[in-house]
Parts: C-alpha cells; sequence; structure tokens
C-alpha cells in the first residue's frame, strides 16, 4: 500500500448474501491492495429495492457475495500509485467519498462511445461473487474495495450522510434520466413512481426550470412526499384529472407495465419518454407504432448511469439544502438487522440505511 490504512483493520466484517433468503454476518480477512486500488470504511449504505429484489427471488445475483451498492464512507488505505477522483484530484485517506455503480474498463467499444455502463467487461459494486476476483464489493460491509480507475467524488462536508449516501444510484440515476429526457425548461413532466428515485426527479426537474411537474403513485405517503420535493401536483393512477394531461416529457419510474403503457399513450406530440424503472419482468407491453410514428415520439432507455452524472449528483446535494433529503433515508441499523430489511417491502421511501460499523 502507498498511503496507510486509517486504522489497523485485519478483518472486515460482511454481510453475506449465500442465496435465497440467507444472510450471514461474516468476519473476512482485510484485503491486499493492488496498485491503484482503494479501501473504503464505509459509514452509511442505503438499501435499494434491488437489493430487496434479489433476496425476494425478483432477480439474479451471484452467490455468496456482499450485496449493496448505494454508500458514502471514507479512504481508509490506497493501492501503490493513489488513485484520483473524477476531477483528476489525488485522493487522500480520510477523504469522504462516494462511487459509480459500475467498474468499466474504459477502453472496449461500448467504453469508446460513451456507454460505460455497459462495458463489455462490466462490474458491479453489490453484484460480484465472494469467491471470485472482487470479493469485496458490496457496501453491506465495514470496508470496501473499488478497482483501480473506478469512478469517485470527494463529498462537501455540507452534504449529510443520509443524503451522499443515495447519490451513487438514485440521485446518479435521475440525473442521467434528465440528460436523456432532453431540455425541460418551460415543460409539463411528469413523473411516474414515487420512491426514492421519482422524489429525486421531481426535486432535479424542479432545478431544471420544469414549467409544472406532475407526480404519479399510488401511494399517498410517496404522493404528499413528492410535492414537498417539487412537485406541483401529484395524483394516484387511476386519478381521472390525469386524462386532461399532455406531458412532454415523462419519466417513467416504476417498471410496472401498466405504467409504462400509460406513459407512452400520454406523452404530448414530440414528447419524450424516458423508461428507467424496468429492471426486472413485468410482463409485455404492447406498443402501437402508427401512434408512436404520428406523435413523433421518442422513448429512450436509462439503465445506470455515467461518471459526470455522478459528479452532477453531488453537485446538486451540495448546492440543495442536502438536509432534506435525509427525510428519503431511514435511521441505520447494524449489519446484524440486515436480515429484516432485506425481507421486507421497500417502504414510503424505499430506503432503509445500514452503518456498518
Amino acid at each position: 500500500m502507498s498511503a496507510p490504512a486509517d486504522d489497523t483493520t485485519t478483518t472486515v466484517a460482511a454481510a453475506v448474501w449465500t442465496g435465497g433468503r440467507d444472510i450471514e454476518v461474516r468476519r473476512l480477512p482485510a484485503p491486499d491492495l493492488a496498485s491503484g486500488e482503494i479501501l473504503v470504511r464505509i459509514d452509511l449504505a442505503t438499501v435499494c429495492g434491488s437489493d430487496l429484489h434479489t433476496v425476494a427471488g425478483r432477480r439474479t445475483s451471484p452467490a455468496p457475495g456482499i450485496l449493496g451498492h448505494e454508500g458514502v464512507g471514507r479512504v481508509a488505505a490506497l493501492g501503490d500509485g493513489g488513485a484520483t477522483d473524477l476531477d483528476g484530484r489525488a485522493l487522500q485517506v480520510g477523504d469522504r467519498i462516494v462511487w459509480s455503480v459500475v467498474s468499466a474498463c474504459g477502453s472496449c467499444d461500448r467504453c469508446s462511445a460513451g456507454h460505460t455502463a455497459k462495458c463489455r467487461k462490466l462490474m458491479k459494486v453489490g453484484h460480484e461473487p465472494l469467491e471470485g476476483p472482487w470479493p469485496l464489493s458490496g457496501t453491506y460491509a465495514t470496508h470496501l474495495v473499488l478497482p483501480t480507475g473506478h469512478a469517485v467524488v470527494v463529498v462537501p462536508a455540507t452534504v449529510p450522510d443520509a443524503a451522499a449516501s443515495i447519490a451513487g444510484c438514485a440521485l446518479a440515476t435521475v440525473c442521467a434520466c434528465l440528460e436523456a429526457a432532453g431540455p425541460i425548461e418551460g415543460r409539463v413532466v411528469l413523473v411516474s413512481g414515487l420512491g426514492a428515485l421519482g422524489v429525486c426527479a421531481t426535486a432535479v426537474a424542479s432545478r431544471s426550470g420544469a414549467d409544472t411537474i406532475i407526480g404519479v403513485d399510488p401511494d399517498p405517503v410517496r404522493r404528499a412526499l413528492a410535492l414537498e420535493f417539487g412537485a406541483t401536483a401529484a395524483h394516484p393512477p387511476d386519478d381521472a384529472a390525469l386524462d386532461a394531461i399532455e406531458p412532454g416529457t415523462v419519466i417513467e419510474l416504476s417498471g410496472a407495465a401498466t405504467a409504462v403503457r400509460a406513459a407512452i399513450q400520454m406523452v404530448a406530440v414530440g414528447g419524450t419518454v424516458v423508461l428507467a424503472g424496468s429492471v426486472a419482468p413485468a410482463g409485455d407491453v404492447a406498443v402501437d407504432p402508427e401512434q408512436v410514428v404520428r406523435n413523433l415520439t421518442t422513448i429512450v432507455g436509462v439503465h445506470n448511469y455515467e461518471p459526470r452524472h455522478l459528479r452532477a449528483a453531488v453537485d446538486f446535494l451540495a448546492g440543495s439544502s442536502g438536509e432534506a433529503f435525509d427525510r428519503l433515508v431511514d435511521a441505520p441499523v447494524g449489519l446484524g438487522d440486515l436480515t429484516s430489511i432485506l425481507h421486507s417491502e421497500a417502504g414510503a421511501t424505499g430506503r432503509a440505511s445500514v452503518a456498518p460499523g
């Protein structure tokens, strides 16, 4: 190691998912870092809905492995040669950082085309096998290893942990969605699905100059929260008032087949539908190609994000009342209590949290 650890860590505590609904807290040896790698001490990890889906059997992930990809922590040690953040600044032990969900090679045809989230050699935080080349890949542990070249951003001290912890998934994904949507200034924007991503989307759309922001979700608690974060109005999906709305932009985050169908049917002529919630099987959606053609509809999918979106997420938090985003994250539990959380359904905001230390 080119930089000493900030403590005398010799072992790491981790909640290891062994498949099905089984999770075991284990002590694992601390790794010897390769050149350019970063050892992060996790301060707070939030629980994304995708991990709930994994434990419930709705999506696949290698087992045994350490789940969790959202979080904030401090640099505990650096491999030989050190590492830099996205701004090219040399990282120091003690720096408080967030990280990208994906680790990309940077040189394949997809990376060269700007699609690092779809790298041909892609590895993902919280999605790697414990017995593979990147065992400490998940945030449900006291420490995480980030591979050489992994995208990280230093977090300003003004941004609370709870807000920073969602930057690397929920908020960065929303920033990617808003970029894919194109300019929204003066537009009517409809956000379908008001979990953590949806509430973040209302906040970012509001800051981006949208004229009207309509939230849609069956949960009244989520609808009320969206109003506090910038939505102009919020409706249940079956509200007849939606029939009169022709949004220029629809950001669909629920993944429900009925919501995807409604988004395509309701978007205004020349409008854009951004699909980002469809990350688990939810049934087929019938699309009338004539309607898409005649309405000049653009349909674009967003999955994960690029490093610039992580930078944008942190910048957004630094320029907003970061404390407000604390409300999207529940009080943390310890690793020993993670099992009960991963066996539960997502709450009103969908973000439980863990303080692994």
